[in-house]
């Protein structure tokens, strides 16, 4: 006796095992599509050449020797200067969230009566999490750079360090 075709089990292995294929390859080109990396440089080149630029400056923070204390409590921020004699009238502060480009901002700070730079947060601002935070002058010159955990109730120490700059 004769059997149809879709009531034998080898004829639908050998139909599922090439269907799973292409579903499992129309899902990867999907997820592939939809979230590109965007941590790929197109002219790296340009890019290496704008790093040799940014060691330059923490360089120069390192000869000027600079030093600033940072803590973070009650979304109050504030970032003291440490064994500096000069003051300076603005710091330009960029904060990097390291896998979430959109969660990045900036401040610029001018110095209280006390000589620190303070700034309040929004009570909905969420700045929880670790971040690579830059510090440099208004000039541009010079520029301090490290990774930290938030908030913190100490001050931690911020020092130019040429070797973990990127």
């Amino acid at each position: 006796m004769k059997t149809s075709w879709y009531q034998e089990p080898w004829a639908w292995l050998v139909f599922i095992l090439p269907f799973t294929a292409v579903v499992a390859g129309i899902a990867t080109f999907i997820i592939a599509n939809t979230d590109p990396d965007p941590l790929v440089v197109g002219d790296y080149y340009k890019k290496g050449k704008a790093i040799n630029l940014e060691l330059g400056k923490i360089k120069q923070a390192q000869k000027l020797g600079m030093s600033f204390g940072l803590k973070l409590v009650d979304d109050q921020l504030v970032i003291r200067p440490t064994g500096i004699e000069k003051e300076f009238p603005i710091l330009n502060v960029n904060f990097y969230h390291p896998t979430l480009a959109q969660r990045d901002f900036y401040l610029a700070l001018t110095a209280d009566g006390n000589g620190n730079f303070t700034h309040y947060f929004e009570a909905d601002q969420n700045v929880s999490g670790k971040w690579r935070v830059t510090i440099s002058s208004f000039e541009n010159d010079w520029k301090i750079q490290t990774e930290m955990t938030l908030p913190q109730s100490e001050f931690i120490s911020m020092k130019p360090n040429p070797s973990t700059a990127n």
